[in-house]
């Protein structure tokens, strides 16, 4: 079995700004997501945790050296959604300028690309899901943090709990809240604690 908890990194200047779609833009964190980060690291005083791994881009990486302050392995798989011509948009920019591509996405995400020219959801999780199967494997019986972002986390979580991937944004992650879920021996998940 595998013990994860799973973060969104803390608040940036897009997430503040309208909630932005911040895709693959490597952008810090604000005073307010430097703050939730050190808000997290008192949190898991107490709590062994045997090895930390974020996404590539600042915000995560940051989030995870403040929220344990422990060595960080960054892994390209858990990086965030290549949200394609929505990047740095916010839902209302671009649901006004191509409403059918938004429609296509929430109908379908598995098979649809973000922003037309970005990921589907099918690639998302298939590229997630690989990471966390080697992380079962490499820290059988331990405990991981892993920092990594809303879309993301979302569509894992919704495909590991069997839901259709269209769902996923019934999912709700706070930005440096912690989720709590462990992996078994087959890789089912049991989700034990979202946004403690």
């Amino acid at each position: 079995m595998l013990r994860v908890y799973l973060l969104r990194h803390g608040e940036t200047a897009y997430n503040a700004d309208g909630n932005r779609y911040c895709g693959r833009t490597d952008i810090g964190l604000t005073d307010k997501g430097i703050m939730q980060a050190k808000h997290v690291n008192q949190r898991l005083q107490g709590i062994q945790v045997d090895a930390v791994y974020s996404s590539p881009l600042q915000r995560a990486r940051l989030t995870a050296e403040m929220a344990t302050g422990r060595q960080v392995y960054t892994d390209e798989r858990i990086i965030e959604v290549d949200f394609g011509d929505w990047e740095g948009k916010t839902q209302a920019e671009f649901r006004l300028s191509d409403p059918g591509t938004w429609e296509a996405w929430m109908q379908d995400p598995s098979s649809a690309k973000a922003g037309a020219t970005g990921e589907t959801g099918q690639q998302v999780v298939d590229r997630v899901d690989a990471f966390f199967s080697e992380m079962l494997s490499k820290h059988a019986s331990q405990t991981i943090a892993v920092v990594a972002h809303n879309g993301v986390n979302r569509l894992y979580m919704a495909y590991k709990l069997g839901m259709p991937l269209k769902n996923y944004r019934r999912i709700f992650q706070e930005n440096s809240a912690i989720t709590y879920f462990e992996l078994d021996d087959e890789g089912i998940m049991t989700l034990k604690k979202l946004n403690a």
